[in-house]
């Protein structure tokens, strides 16, 4: 008997072309800014993946039917580190938010090829960020799927480089100010920062903090110091007074003499001190007639 054995070739599905990243310094950053701040964002649910320019495999055993968005959002998958996604060992499960920093090169693909695709996925929100402003008017805009078809998503137009876009999917409002996109928490006001950015807002945070402790502590120190002399001053005058009383004087001579009200030399030497010391020289005034 002639057994048959059919070796089944293993297909590869590559973490990379082969060729070197070629990205502008600004989409890059982008990139870079959308994965670290949703990751933030996310920090402590386990079931959403972020990721940023990795190949997302949706066919089995078709290495070619591979896209790789620039910012990408899982839902009811585990966080964890993966070489690409690869949809059918997630349950199926494909990205629900895809955001594409367009531009000179990748336009026509962002535009007319990848919409098709996302589409295709079931991808609920797709997003593109023009941060040149030449091929996107307006230069952020989205879509969402509705009835598997794309429907365009309301942009609030401040003007053409200020304006924002709500995502239903993130929970999250995209915003651009001057030019410049940010994530912002509409439950917060507060915009997504990366964990640079947070690090830096910490370390500022504390500096002011020790500037304002140190301002408070020098503001204790300045009033301590300003008792300090009151006390030494108050004590010589006291001691400038008591010579005076012990010299035979009263305390409408010692009070005339040194300027002060009868009751603030009373106070001065005390109420003890008080009884010893004669307030006149029991002599009768002398008015004139």
């Amino acid at each position: 008997m002639t057994v048959i054995t059919q070796i089944k070739e293993e297909i590869e599905y590559p973490s990379s072309d082969g060729e070197p990243m070629a990205e502008s310094d600004i989409t890059r950053d982008y990139m870079t800014y959308g994965v670290e701040a949703l990751k933030l964002y996310f920090q402590g649910r386990s079931d959403v993946y972020v990721s940023a320019n990795s190949f997302i495999y949706y066919e089995e055993g078709n290495n070619q039917a591979v896209v790789a968005p620039d910012v990408y959002v899982v839902f009811g998958v585990a966080k964890r580190q993966r070489d690409n996604y690869k949809v059918w060992q997630e349950n199926g499960i494909t990205p629900q938010f895809v955001l594409e920093i367009t531009s000179e090169t990748t336009q026509d693909k962002d535009q007319e090829i990848k919409p098709d695709i996302y589409k295709k996925l079931g991808v609920i929100e797709y997003f593109q960020y023009d941060p040149s402003g030449d091929y996107l008017n307006p230069i952020l805009q989205g879509v969402r799927l509705v009835n598997n078809q794309y429907e365009p998503i309301e942009v609030n137009n401040i003007s053409f480089d200020t304006l924002w876009v709500y995502s239903e999917v993130l929970g999250l409002e995209l915003h651009v100010i001057s030019g410049e996109m940010r994530f912002r928490n509409p439950q917060t006001g507060e915009f997504l920062k990366t964990h640079r950015e947070e690090q830096e807002g910490r370390l500022i945070a504390e500096s002011a903090f020790q500037e304002s402790e140190q301002a408070r502590l020098a503001e204790q120190q300045a009033r301590l110091a300003e008792q300090q002399a009151r006390l030494a001053a108050e004590s010589a005058l006291r001691s400038v007074v008591a010579q005076m009383l012990n010299s035979g004087m009263t305390l409408v001579q010692v009070g005339e003499m040194m300027n002060l009200p009868i009751s603030e030399v009373q106070r001065l030497i005390g109420e003890k001190e008080e009884r010893a010391y004669p307030s006149s020289d029991g002599k009768p005034f002398a008015e004139n007639e």
